[in-house]
């Protein structure tokens, strides 16, 4: 069973910059596309970022050119930098991996951008 832990939330003013990582673990394959989403109060998930095992990626058009996705494939870790944040990127935000045909989410992180 494929366990991923989060870390890396928290309260930032606007402006500022939060990295999240989501470390998985408990598997013997290779971990397919990575991503992160979020959910935000009242509203559904939305893909954030994805990355693929070869690195190729993808961001939603509201983070463009604010937030970067990479992984360690070493570590079966993904990370997600975010900067110039603002409130309404405020979140629950939430990893998931695909390893082979399955599909496993994080517990999910609280992220909270003041203004």
């Amino acid at each position: 069973q494929v366990q991923l832990v989060e870390s890396g939330g928290g309260l930032v003013q606007a402006g500022g910059s939060l990295r999240l990582s989501c470390a998985a673990s408990g598997t013997a394959f290779s971990i397919n596309t990575m991503a992160w989403y979020r959910q935000a109060p009242g509203k559904q998930r939305e893909l954030v970022a994805r990355i693929s095992s070869r690195g190729t990626t993808n961001y939603a058009e509201s983070i463009k050119g604010r937030f970067t996705i990479s992984r360690d494939n070493a570590k079966n870790t993904v990370y997600l930098q975010m900067n110039s944040l603002k409130p309404e990127d405020t979140a629950v935000y939430y990893c998931k991996v695909v390893v082979t045909a399955y599909l496993y989410w994080g517990q999910g992180t609280q992220v909270t951008v003041s203004s």
